[in-house]
C-alpha cells in the first residue's frame, strides 16, 4: 500500500494512495491510522474505485461505517464529477452533517478541512 505520514500545525494524517476495494483493504487503512496514533486519513484522487460510488456494492457503506466506528474523519479527492452519481451525491450530503467523511476536488481544500479539525 503506498501511503505516506504528513504531519502539519500539530496535526498528523496518512495520505493514500493506493486503491483500495474490498474490507480487508479498509481494515488495513484504518489499522495505519491506528499504528501511527492519528485519527485522520486523506485518500488521493487514485484510491476511490468505481466501485466505492457505486452503492450497490457496498464498498462506501462498509467503509464509511468503519471510519463511524473507529473514529476516523476521513477525506478524499475527487477531481471528476462524472465518478460521483446522483445516489452518492445523496449520500454525500448526509454525511456533510457530521465530520466523519467528506469529499473534495483539490489537495489544498482537503488539507485545510483536515488541519481544522477539532
Amino acid at each position: 500500500m503506498n501511503y505516506d505520514i504528513r504531519e502539519q500545525k500539530g496535526k498528523k494524517y496518512i495520505f493514500v494512495d493506493s486503491k483500495f476495494s474490498n474490507e480487508e483493504e479498509i481494515m488495513d487503512v484504518i489499522s495505519l491510522c491506528m499504528e501511527h496514533g492519528t485519527d485522520y486519513l486523506m485518500f488521493s484522487n487514485n484510491s476511490l474505485t468505481d466501485d466505492f460510488f457505486n452503492l450497490k456494492t457496498g464498498l462506501a457503506g462498509i467503509a464509511l461505517q468503519k471510519f463511524i466506528n473507529y473514529r476516523i474523519q476521513a477525506v478524499a479527492i475527487v477531481d471528476g464529477e462524472n465518478k460521483i452519481n446522483k445516489r452518492f451525491s445523496e449520500l454525500m450530503l448526509e454525511l456533510n452533517k457530521s465530520n466523519n467523511f467528506r469529499i473534495f476536488d483539490n489537495y489544498e481544500d482537503a488539507k485545510n478541512y483536515i488541519l481544522n479539525l477539532k
